[in-house]
């Protein structure tokens, strides 16, 4: 871009400022959007009829916000220089870190009285008494509001946005607009440079080939690098909402890599993203053309009775439904189950239960009649409002208040390359398992024709959760490890749901909790267990191997004479973003 601002003052850069922000404020705001608004108007209804039948909690909450606000005025004024701020941002809260928040008086009784009404709302909305679900949301879409209406999120009001319009004059403005204009042209906010990266060039890089293929997924088997292995590979199912390559991004944060550096052959499930086209494939396709179909080309190739399987978050809720299947077909071709932030128990939903209500679902469905999928946009969208502060609101001031360009991060290129879910599978895991959490109750749900019973599962496994997951809550995730029949090893992360699990040993970050006292519920468990520092892959690496199995010397070439190389890894299905 020129040096010279196109604008002859800097009050013309703010207006045009405005008006392009206003414009992809209005591309972003989809049904999901207008959901949660009018989730919020509904809440505070109710709140606001609550307080005027009890005023008494409304009229304590009122008096102690016009008290605070009081001392805060005085301290402006001088009056009691010196004395410690009224207020503070929590612990963690970086949206506040630049000097001026604190040493510029202006600023600083913003950034205060900001934080005073936001404890005011919170406090308003603890204090009513609503059902839990009610509550829930009412939380939700408070904390939501006020995160939105931060002073940082605005360029009048936010100090370090104004000193680098300054200083720039007005070039970080002019290039905010052009990262705007250029996510409204995307649909979505960038979170990272996504040039940087390239899925097949430097994410999803560890050698293999793709040896079959269907409508729905392909199959890829990894190159070994060790002269043996062990003799039952290793299949891993992962979500079908989210592409693969969690799993394998750069080589230094690739579990596929680890998994195949520790001698294992190793295959992996890479879902196509569905189009309309795909709208009625549901639950039982993804078991019988997905996870069983994989099954059996790795026992062909590798000539194995068994298998080891590996899962993450909902491709664990369908590997334990094909282990379910498998029981009841008297079938035991999987050794040992790995489950990853997987949710079979959905009487807690974590953060995600505030989209989760009859008149919700009811819109979306209606909207999946026309059409036929359920858009990864959404979705992604959807879970970025869990954590709208770090995954929307720092990227706007980032992005379009300075002018930007997001620091390269393979994860957060991972988190917008979404893909989309069939209509007929939306369907089928939002009413069995969320509404009705059927996965759980004995013979409730039939699958492939064979009515299933989690607690038949003798299949030995090992549960990995994470202390912050907010998609998959560990509490929740504990108690569906307890389900099953066979010995489950259960391990809590430190972190969240994806870099809890992205956790290379080589990065000696973080810890890990084991060995807490089972059967007695998650809070005992977490009373009882032994920290440990650094990755839990090591851990994992050393339960797989004690799972059975034999050293064997390790494949010269991928597939067989049946499943032949169809192209290199990562394939073409993982390559295609939605849009393309």
């Amino acid at each position: 871009m020129s040096n010279q601002p196109p604008f002859k003052d800097p009050q013309e850069i703010f207006q045009a400022f405005g008006k392009e922000t206003e414009k992809v404020m209005q591309s972003f705001a989809t049904q999901q959007w207008q959901e949660m608004l009018r989730g919020f108007m509904q809440a505070w209804n109710q709140l606001s009829t609550q307080s005027l039948q009890n005023p008494h909690g409304w009229v304590e909450i009122m008096t102690h916000y016009q008290q605070q606000q009081m001392a805060l005025w005085l301290n402006m004024l001088g009056a009691k220089s010196g004395e410690p701020p009224v207020v503070s941002p929590k612990s963690g809260d970086r949206r506040f870190n630049a000097p001026d928040w604190n040493e510029n008086p202006i600023f600083d009784y913003i950034k205060q009285s900001y934080l005073l009404a936001s404890n005011m709302l919170n406090d308003m909305a603890a204090a009513t008494k609503l059902d839990s679900e009610n509550q829930k949301k009412l939380n939700f879409y408070t904390k939501y509001f006020i995160d939105a209406m931060s002073p940082t999120n605005f360029a009048a009001t936010n100090p370090e946005v104004m000193r680098l319009a300054v200083e720039t004059k007005g070039q970080s403005l002019i290039d905010g607009l052009k990262n705007l204009l250029t996510d409204m042209e995307k649909g979505r906010i960038s979170m990272t440079d996504e040039s940087a990266f390239e899925v097949g060039k430097n994410l999803a890089i560890t050698p293999g080939a793709v040896i079959f293929e269907n409508e729905l997924m392909q199959l890829i088997q990894y190159q070994p690098t060790t002269e043996t292995v062990l003799d039952r590979p290793l299949v891993i199912v992962p979500p079908y909402i989210n592409k693969y390559y969690i799993l394998d991004l750069r080589p230094e944060n690739s579990f596929v890599k680890y998994v195949v550096d520790q001698g294992n052959t190793v295959f992996v499930i890479s879902w196509i993203i569905p189009d309309k086209n795909l709208s009625n494939i549901g639950w039982d396709h993804y078991l019988t053309e997905g996870v069983f179909k994989a099954i059996e080309i790795a026992k062909a190739i590798t000539s194995a009775e068994k298998v080891n399987t590996a899962s993450w978050c909902i491709g664990g809720t369908l590997l334990a439904s094909a282990l379910a299947v498998l029981h009841e077909k008297q079938d035991d071709s999987i050794a040992s189950a790995t489950y990853l932030t997987t949710m079979l128990d959905f009487s807690e939903q974590g953060d995600l239960g505030v989209f989760i209500d009859q008149v919700q679902i009811s819109q979306i469905e209606s909207q999946l009649e026309h059409t036929g999928i359920l858009s990864g946009k959404d979705l992604a969208l959807a879970f970025s409002m869990l954590r709208a502060n770090d995954l929307i609101w720092s990227y706007v001031v980032n992005n379009y208040l300075k002018g930007q360009a997001p620091t390269p991060f393979d994860i957060l290129y991972w988190n917008s390359d979404p893909t989309n879910l069939p209509a007929n599978m939306y369907r089928y895991y939002i009413h069995n398992m969320y509404m009705e959490n059927n996965l759980i109750k004995p013979n409730a749900l039939t699958m492939c024709d064979v009515p299933i019973n989690l607690r038949s599962i003798k299949t030995p496994s090992y549960f990995l959760s994470t202390i912050d997951d907010h998609i998959a809550p560990w509490q929740t995730t504990f108690s569906g490890a307890q389900l099953m029949s066979g010995f489950a090893e259960f391990v809590l992360g430190a972190s969240g749901h994806i870099a809890g699990v992205i956790n290379p040993p080589a990065k000696k970050k973080r810890h890990y909790w084991i060995n807490g006292e089972l059967n007695q519920g998650a809070a005992h468990w977490l009373k009882t267990a032994q920290s440990q520092p650094g990755s839990w892959w090591p851990h994992w690496d050393e339960w797989l191997k004690k799972q059975g199995g034999d050293e064997v010397p390790a494949a010269t070439t991928l597939g067989n004479a049946d499943y032949q190389k169809i192209e290199d890894a990562p394939g073409r299905y993982v390559k295609k973003r939605i849009g393309d």
